[in-house]
């Protein structure tokens, strides 16, 4: 089943998507969200698919404006370096990218929750970075709490899947006149995740029995109609089993929680080709759909944490 979260008539709500439409699901069921279907498990699944032949009254999908379909998960977590050529292109990593997923560890890190949009949304234009890119990921989401897994049982834990647009900020203007440290390039990385919407998810959560193998999806990443991306999920150097693993052995995961399992090679930053105020992405996953969005204008002044009166 397709899952959306939604907003229709003024109201946030939850629904079964059927092409061109959506069945309601709070009007027809006691599950209020998606998180609440997925922390009831099986049971509530096997309600909902049943739900298509019972229910004629149907929604359609232009009315609607789409929201990522875990609003608020209790934890979102991105994997940078999951894909070798793009680890070659970024410059991350030095040597041999051979059998890294038996002689390392995957490199998870924390978002908030505020980076969240939906589909068809414009995405602000941070007011401390100059070099917006994008990076299309596999996005899973957590069905069952996991705690200290093995990669097998970490499958039997995954709700279902979506997209992600991890939206990055390549520059921080904040730099500007700052005494440098060993750390900052890092942590100026790492803040360039944080913008409020640079994580587009959706446009819907397509749930575990519709996707037989999560190692052998197409990407596709276009700007404006070109692509910047294209690969396949069995290039992960981490497979999604792997990483469900080694992050339930650091924190419990639990119904809900979203995890970005990294990006491949074709982004801006690896020929300066970044995006431009009003470019369009659409970002697609085969079994899944397409994530459609852009970006905003750039703000008129740029934020510097230095400047002297």
């Amino acid at each position: 089943m397709k899952l959306a979260t939604y907003h229709y008539d003024n109201c946030t709500s939850c629904g079964i998507v059927t092409g061109n439409a959506l069945i309601d699901i709070p009007s027809q069921t006691e599950y209020r969200s998606i998180k609440h279907i997925l922390q009831q498990g099986e049971a509530a699944l096997k309600v909902l698919s049943d739900l298509p032949e019972k229910v004629s009254t149907q929604i359609p999908l232009e009315q609607v404006q789409l929201l990522p379909p875990i609003s608020e998960p209790g934890k979102i977590l991105a994997l940078a370096g999951n894909y070798k050529r793009h680890l070659e292109e970024s410059k991350w990593q030095d040597g041999t990218f051979d059998d890294q997923s038996v002689t390392t560890n995957p490199w998870p890190f924390m978002m908030p929750s505020t980076v969240l949009t939906g589909s068809e949304t414009e995405i602000p234009w941070p007011a401390y970075s100059e070099q917006v890119d994008y990076e299309i990921e596999l996005a899973v989401i957590i069905g069952k709490t996991a705690h200290q897994v093995n990669p097998e049982i970490g499958f039997d834990c995954i709700g279902g899947y979506s997209i992600a647009n991890d939206i990055s900020a390549r520059s921080v203007t904040f730099t500007n006149g700052r005494n440098n440290r060993g750390r900052d390039p890092f942590f100026d990385w790492l803040m360039g995740k944080w913008p409020d919407g640079f994580m587009p998810l959706g446009p819907w959560m397509v749930t575990l029995d519709e996707i037989s193998d999560p190692q052998g999806l197409d990407l596709e990443l276009k700007v404006n109609g070109h692509t910047r991306q294209k690969a396949n999920t069995a290039q992960m150097i981490f497979s999604v089993g792997q990483v469900v693993s080694f992050i339930s052995h650091l924190m419990t995961l639990q119904p809900g929680d979203v995890i970005i399992t990294g990006t491949p090679h074709g982004v801006g930053m690896a020929d300066g080709n970044y995006l431009q105020p009003g470019d369009r992405m659409e970002a697609t996953i085969d079994g899944i759909g397409t994530l459609r969005n852009t970006l905003g204008q750039k703000p008129k002044c740029f934020y510097n944490a230095f400047l002297k009166p």
